[in-house]
């Protein structure tokens, strides 16, 4: 099987890898809604926690912890429930955050874009995005079922081959989630002038989140 840099099918990874992060999921939907709320340096520090999280699960891959996974489907389903669990906790918080600011809406005391209503999920944007990252499974069946077939085993220098893959992986994340956070200003200018359009997009994101979160808790390792 030929391979260039360890890597077998070079192109079939760059396609499917855009392909995949292109599919709306849990992170960049955090990343989206946080610029919306907070702007372009707190989108970053969100995308940031992605990169992390991303950084982290391709080095567990790396070193045979999705192997370890797949083996051993307990071990997996512990992780996929705790990640449904926080989804759906995000999910709760953006949709009592909405409500209060529906609540609040007509109080001229309430500022217009980040208020005391703002769910706890998007005030630390840089550690919930992290722990959004490495508990999802969705994520984490990306480098079981995908990531790691791309590497040749006989090649000498796996390491590399990894590393090369990661960072085609997180160069577009990069991309994508600055699309995200710069559309999320955009919005972000809306909301100040459209309290009903806020509360109806932060409460259509709380209900994909928990979407999210019951499509994961049924998600199966093969």
């Amino acid at each position: 099987m030929s391979s260039v840099l360890g890597i077998t099918d070079f192109w079939t990874y760059v396609v499917g890898t855009a392909a995949i992060i292109l599919l709306p999921g849990p992170n960049s939907l955090f990343v989206l809604s946080t610029a919306a709320r907070r702007g372009v340096r707190a989108g970053y520090q969100a995308a940031a926690g992605v990169f992390l999280g991303d950084a982290v699960l391709m080095v567990l891959s790396a070193a045979g912890v999705a192997s370890l996974l797949k083996a051993y489907p307990p071990i997996f389903f512990v992780v996929k429930f705790a990640g449904a669990a926080y989804l759906g906790y995000v999910g709760f918080s953006l949709l009592r955050g909405a409500w209060r600011r529906w609540r609040d809406r007509k109080d001229p005391s309430t500022p217009r874009l980040i208020d005391a209503a703002e769910p706890a999920t998007m005030r630390n944007p840089f550690r919930r995005s992290a722990v959004i990252s490495l508990l999802n499974p969705k994520a984490i069946l990306f480098f079981i079922s995908f990531f790691i077939q791309f590497v040749d085993p006989t090649y000498p220098y796996p390491a590399l081959s990894f590393l090369l893959l990661g960072s085609i992986l997180q160069l577009f994340s990069a991309v994508y989630l600055s699309v995200l956070i710069f559309a999320g200003t955009y919005l972000a200018m809306q909301f100040r002038q459209r309290q009903r359009l806020a509360v109806g997009v932060t409460t259509g994101i709380g209900v994909l989140f928990l979407g999210f979160s019951l499509k994961l808790a049924t998600a199966s390792i093969g």
